[in-house]
Formats: structure tokens, C-alpha cells, sequence
């Protein structure tokens, strides 16, 4: 399993760069609502009924990919470096567009 984590290839970083926001997303939801008692399916409501907490949210979730950006790049793994990155400014335009929606 860790093996997969040692490749240097493009779809890795991408692959990573997809999963990290969405862990980030519930990791956001265990420490923020759940303390509150609130049920995940109440959090999404909360998420899709309020817009303006959709950018910030994201934005959160965004510094996992931060820090596995920072990893790689310290160990030269630079094809997964940039499928991170791509996909780090893909989610960026994203929030910038939904900031100004």
C-alpha cells in the first residue's frame, strides 16, 4: 500500500488531489458541527443552504493538499507534484468562481 505513495506519475497526484478536499470536507464536519450533535446529513443541508460557507469550506479543505504538496516536493517527486498542483488551481478557480457567483 505505501509503495503506491512512492510513485512518481502524474495520475497519482491527481488522484490525490481529488481525495484530499473531500477528506478534508468531512474532517471539517467531525471537528466543527459534529461537537454541536449535528448529524451529517443536517451538516450538508447547512452547506447547500448557505452559500457563502461553500468558498470558506472549500478553501479549508484545500490545506491537505497543501501539505501533501509540500511532501512530495521535498522528495522530488515532481510528476505528482504537478497533478497535485493542477488540481489544487482547478479547485481555486472553482471557489474564485463561486465567491463571485
Amino acid at each position: 500500500m505505501f509503495k503506491l505513495f512512492k510513485q512518481d506519475k502524474l495520475a497519482l497526484g491527481i488522484v490525490l488531489g481529488l481525495l484530499l478536499p473531500v477528506i478534508g470536507f468531512f474532517l471539517f464536519y467531525v471537528c466543527m458541527f459534529m461537537p454541536r450533535h449535528t448529524s451529517f446529513a443536517e451538516y450538508l443541508l447547512i452547506f447547500k443552504n448557505n452559500k457563502n460557507m461553500i468558498p470558506k469550506v472549500a478553501s479549508v479543505c484545500l490545506i491537505l493538499n497543501g501539505f501533501i504538496f509540500y511532501f512530495y516536493t521535498q522528495s522530488r517527486r515532481d510528476l505528482t507534484t504537478k497533478g497535485i498542483f493542477l488540481v489544487t488551481m482547478l479547485y481555486a478557480v472553482a471557489i474564485l468562481l463561486l465567491k463571485i457567483l
